[in-house]
């Protein structure tokens, strides 16, 4: 046992926290990959092959919703329950969930154990992750049982096919994949049969809209609303800059989105609908787009435009800190901050106040690059290896990497090549393009402490 402590000691001291949380997301895929493949969880007729079983496994550690099998004819109801189990690993994250189950057993929470914790939500200073975590992990389980109980009262009471231990289930489930933006479907046609509700499609969108807006958000919403009720505190509550951009670009993204595909299928999709069908249906794609993989109707009845333009907002993805993959929003948004400062003649991007570092604007303009770089080469890959339509191909790349889950229905027609491709895709899109080129700069790398002369290049 020593020798072992020793030994991992020894790991840890040679090993960044970005590579310990990497590692632990690809020890995550192998224990659900095990489990997955168990037959208490799957039904007796249930067929799926050791590829076909890690992709899944892949696909629910990083909450996408791709799938090569039907779920609800490999996979029984305890298999379902499993899957909601493996979102909230896969959504909330593993060192969230590390946490939280460390605090309940009242464990003390190391140094480093706290770094783990910075590093894997994004957080700028060390000081209040663990509050951060045990507030964000108790919002987020009380949104899924309120919403949970009142999904499966109105299942129960609209629909005519559903006993109450079937809407429960049911209402449980949708609640679940919503805050997590897991997006499986389990019925084969995922909330075709409510597209008419719109109060249930409002709560569904508020939901995605939620799980993907940033666990910082959320914290600090929460902190600004104890502020706002406690009448010993005086001042003003100053919400942190990545909470602004945050909340700003993602609002201007769902919007943008929505006002874009309702206009793209008002000669298409739209033509025969009334306009609160046309309202409805474009905010719904929009939000669910960019991460949670819910539909309301066949993807193929869109036109190619606006599949296109799905393929842009699963893309940009989820606010960063959140359940949802992709590029991120504040990295689209300090890349369009940048681009207008620049066009302004403009050195530095401000914004609410504040200067935007050139570090992260370096960052955003590396991730974004190789982001368009890595998906550009699975495109072309696939298309040498598929039979498909490139909009289709675009289409799969778009959502593996944004980590959202729709498709055109190639999924499970893809070769072994094409499923590698989308694994990788999907890997890469939960743990983050820039915690990818991080993985590979070890502990004793550091910045060179000289520099060399400046020449000017010619550009453009």
């Amino acid at each position: 046992m020593k020798s072992i402590s020793r030994a991992w000691l020894k790991v840890r001291e040679n090993t960044t926290p970005i590579q310990l949380i990497v590692c632990a997301y690809f020890g995550l895929i192998i224990i659900t990959f095990a489990l997955l493949s168990l037959p208490f969880f799957r039904n007796p007729a249930g067929v799926s092959s050791p590829l076909d079983t890690f992709f899944m496994a892949v696909s629910t550690v990083s909450v996408t919703g791709l799938t090569t099998v039907p779920i609800n004819e490999v996979y029984n109801n305890y298999g379902v329950v499993l899957l909601e189990i493996l979102f909230q690993v896969g959504g909330l994250g593993v060192t969230m969930l590390a946490t939280v189950g460390m605090i309940f057993t009242r464990r003390r929470i190391s140094l480093h154990q706290r770094q783990l914790i910075q590093v894997d939500m994004n957080q700028p200073r060390l000081s209040g992750t663990v509050r951060l975590v045990y507030s964000v992990f108790g919002l987020m389980m009380a949104l899924q049982l309120f919403f949970g109980i009142i999904f499966a009262g109105y299942f129960y009471l609209k629909s005519d096919f559903l006993n109450f231990k079937e809407a429960l289930f049911e209402g449980f489930y949708t609640s679940i994949t919503a805050v997590t933006n897991a997006g499986f479907d389990i019925t084969g046609s995922s909330l075709h049969p409510y597209r008419h509700d719109y109060l249930f499609l409002f709560f569904v969108i508020v939901l995605i809209i939620v799980g993907g807006i940033g666990f910082p958000v959320l914290a600090e919403l929460r902190e600004w609303f104890l502020f706002r009720f406690n009448t010993k505190k005086s001042g003003r509550f100053q919400f942190s800059l990545f909470v602004k951009l945050a909340v700003f670009f993602a609002a201007l993204f769902f919007v943008l989105g929505a006002v874009l595909i309702f206009l793209a299928e008002l000669q298409g999709k739209f033509a025969s609908q009334p306009l609160s069908e046309k309202v409805m249906t474009a905010l719904f794609y929009s939000a669910s787009t960019r991460n949670a993989g819910l539909q309301l109707d066949a993807l193929t009845d869109f036109r190619p435009v606006t599949l296109l333009l799905f393929s842009l907002l699963m893309f940009i993805g989820a606010s960063p800190s959140s359940v949802g993959g992709g590029v991120r929003t504040t990295t689209i948004g300090i890349l369009l901050l940048y681009l207008y400062s620049f066009i302004r003649g403009r050195k530095d991007v401000n914004i609410f106040g504040r200067r935007i570092g050139h570090d992260d604007i370096q960052k955003a303009v590396v991730v974004v690059n190789l982001s368009l770089l890595l998906c550009g080469l699975a495109v072309l890959l696939l298309a040498a290896t598929e039979k498909q339509s490139l909009t289709a191909l675009i289409f799969e790349v778009a959502s593996a990497f944004g980590t959202t889950g729709l498709s055109l229905g190639i999924t499970g027609s893809l070769s072994v090549v094409g499923k590698i491709v989308i694994i990788v895709l999907m890997f890469i899109g939960r743990v983050g393009m820039l915690y990818m080129l991080m993985l590979f700069i070890s502990k004793k790398e550091q910045e060179a402490n000289y520099m060399y002369p400046v020449e000017q290049v010619i550009i453009g």
